[in-house]
């Protein structure tokens, strides 16, 4: 099995990517620990799993519980962190609440680089790796959803930049974009109102039934987080049913 015995954390696993992941990762043999806010998610994705997980109830706004989580989870040492928790706002600019803003990018971008520096001195004992989620809007502009869009592109930074400072200590680190997925989030209505559709809908994907499910981004994690990926770092995986590909 792909990850037997090896120590993996996955966030936002109550549901969607989080959730598949989690239950993929669990068919490898690893031994993971699953945190979200979501309690019962959480419970509900614990008895989807193959193996029991360890599970952690934490709020990605709050840094200290970000931290906390990777604590709990690296007990016994750290192999891998899969960052998927995420939140998406849709909203017209020029009426897009700051403070709405500000809380996209805390728990998208702080959160994440968060949970990588508290995980990364385990990471280098282990030699192991770090998928974050990023997204096509880490590729793209992307109209109203630009607090999303900015959370993501820094997601891509983040994951470059401790590439290159971690490698020659092997640690690998790389991130996920999705394009369209199936979850709640996915389908999130945007905002009522004129809006420009002719620019949302040139983001759609392009191939017929090009929206992924949940499962196709936690192949897609697995790999990276694998061995068939020890060459693999510092790079964004694009995984949008040729969303942008033209």
């Amino acid at each position: 099995m792909l990850f037997e015995g090896k120590r993996v954390l996955i966030t936002g696993a109550a549901s969607g990517i989080g959730r598949a992941t989690a239950i993929r990762f669990a068919q490898e043999g690893a031994l993971i620990t699953i945190g979200d806010i979501d309690e019962s998610g959480l419970a509900e994705t614990a008895s989807m799993m193959a193996s029991a997980p360890r599970v952690h109830l934490y709020d990605a706004s709050d840094l200290e519980a970000s931290r906390a989580l990777v604590r709990d989870a690296a007990g016994d040492g750290l192999d891998i962190v899969c960052n998927i928790a995420g939140l998406l706002k849709w909203g017209r600019s020029e009426e897009f609440s700051l403070d709405d803003f500000e809380r996209v990018l805390k728990i998208n971008t702080t959160s994440v680089f968060a949970i990588c520096q508290a995980a990364l001195p385990h990471l280098v004992e282990s030699r192991g790796n770090i998928v974050n989620t990023a997204s096509t809007a880490a590729l793209q502009g992307i109209a109203y959803t630009i607090a999303y869009s900015a959370s993501k592109h820094a997601v891509a930074a983040i994951t470059k930049g401790l590439a290159v400072e971690f490698a020659s200590r092997g640690v690998r680190i790389n991130a996920v974009c999705p394009g369209h997925v199936n979850t709640a989030m996915g389908n999130a209505a945007p905002p009522e109102g004129d809006l420009d559709w002719a620019i949302v809908m040139r983001n759609a994907p392009k191939l017929v039934d090009g929206m992924c499910e949940p499962e196709d981004i936690a192949e897609l994690f697995a790999w990276l987080a694998s061995d068939r990926a020890r060459k693999v770092t510092g790079s964004l995986f694009t995984i949008d049913g040729g969303q942008l590909a033209g």
